[in-house]
């Protein structure tokens, strides 16, 4: 590798961390003609479910940019050194890093230069080439550039397996105060496009067998949290919005990392809102996979998430005259709720009562987290209470049986808009 293309990497591969919605969940591209690379199991630059650690070429097309957004690192009043990738230093680098198993996939992003088109039309030539001149069949997810035209999103899904578009801000008002140029509705068209285009291919498959794929692992967006005042029910309203409207597969938050003195955000040397971000996550999982509905998480009343305890046993506490429950008859949707049992150990809770009553060993030996679940819970050898459960009692036997790294990290930035 030549000094100047190590120099141009080391600058957009530092510029594209701050991007933290680089999930590849959800594709199946498989390896056809003796290709490289299959993405069937899915790649992306952190650990999968199963416990794996993958990881992909996260690199920015160029950090230049056209735009002045007062959080963003590649702002264009920013002083930093500003360098771009032509379309073949792209494919050549993910080639060649590929060949020698340093990568899996290639997540690429870019300042814009010039216009939307312009930059969109080189981040499709660079998949393009991958896909048909260099026969890649590994993961690529392509981040879209508002504005871009539906031609361009049309041929740019032909050749990703994931596209996202950054919602930057969670409120229109906070994306106006830090990035006055742009708009939510630039991001609201090219989402809808891409969701409408999905479902339209879908429905020509089931008449037409042979018909290519299109975005196969889906659309996501990130939002950057603690940049601007947002409560946590703002941003997790917002959220909801754009997984019911634009099928979204994922939303990432991402923590406000000081990087100008600038008086409308925290100042540089503020701590990164790392326990909300964790919070916003969980909360986040329990919409998708729980069956929440992000109302009963947070309202006027509780707009934002505690900071002790996570949001599934912050409901609960809450919310103490639906239990205990009888885990022995209980229905799947309210074994969910339980603080202390996850997805897997609810249908294993499932299965297992067909044979006979659960007591209390049997479901340490599922696996749920027994000293939390068991103030929410009665099972076959269960004592029997004559006093209602007290939240606040519950909550301070948990508490004081925790021992939560991130309560470990200063939490500055929470009151800083405060």
């Amino acid at each position: 590798m030549s000094e100047r293309i190590r120099e141009k990497l080391n600058i957009l591969a530092d510029a594209a961390k701050y991007d933290v919605s680089c999930s590849s969940s959800g594709s199946d591209r498989k390896n056809k003609n003796k290709g490289l690379g299959d993405t069937g199991a899915g790649i992306c630059h952190t650990y999968t479910e199963d416990g794996r650690c993958v990881s992909l070429l996260k690199i920015l097309l160029t950090n230049h940019c056209i735009f002045d957004c007062a959080f963003c690192v590649s702002r264009k009043s920013n002083d930093v050194k500003r360098a771009a990738f032509t379309v073949e230093e792209v494919v050549e680098l993910t080639m060649s890093f590929y060949r020698r198993n340093y990568i899996e996939g290639l997540f690429l992003s870019s300042g814009i230069f010039k216009n939307a088109d312009y930059t969109m039309e080189r981040l499709v030539r660079i998949a393009k080439k991958l896909r048909l001149e260099n026969n890649f069949n590994g993961y690529i997810h392509l981040k879209t550039i508002p504005g871009a035209s539906e031609e361009l999103l049309t041929e740019a899904g032909l050749y990703a397996d994931r596209m996202s578009i950054n919602l930057e801000m969670p409120t229109e008002s906070g994306l106006k105060l830090l990035a006055p140029d742009k708009s939510h509705d630039d991001v609201k068209k090219p989402l809808g496009f891409i969701k409408d285009s999905i479902i339209a291919l879908k429905d020509e498959k089931k008449i037409i067998k042979h018909t290519p794929k299109f975005v196969p692992a889906g659309q996501s967006t990130q939002m950057v949290i603690g940049a601007t005042p947002e409560t946590d029910m703002q941003i997790m309203y917002s959220a909801n919005e754009y997984y019911k409207n634009y099928d979204l597969k994922r939303v990432y938050y991402s923590g406000y990392i000081p990087i100008s003195y600038d008086e409308r955000m925290p100042i540089i040397g503020s701590q990164p809102p790392l326990l909300r971000e964790n919070r916003l996550y969980q909360t986040d999982w329990l919409m998708r996979f729980y069956g929440f509905d992000v109302h009963e998480i947070l309202d006027e009343r509780n707009p934002h998430l505690d900071v002790d305890i996570d949001p599934k046993l912050s409901w609960a506490l809450r919310n103490m005259e639906n239990f205990p429950i009888d885990i022995n008859t209980a229905d799947y949707k309210m074994i969910l709720r339980v603080p202390g049992i996850g997805v897997g150990s609810a249908k294993k809770i499932i299965q297992a009562r067909k044979f006979g009553k659960l007591r209390s060993d049997q479901l340490k030996k599922i696996g749920i987290a027994y000293n939390r679940a068991r103030h929410f819970i009665r099972c076959a050898d269960s004592t029997f209470q004559l006093n209602d459960p007290d939240g606040l009692r519950i909550k301070g036997l948990i508490l004081s049986e925790s021992n939560s790294k991130y309560l470990k990290i200063p939490q500055n930035q929470l009151t800083l808009f405060l």
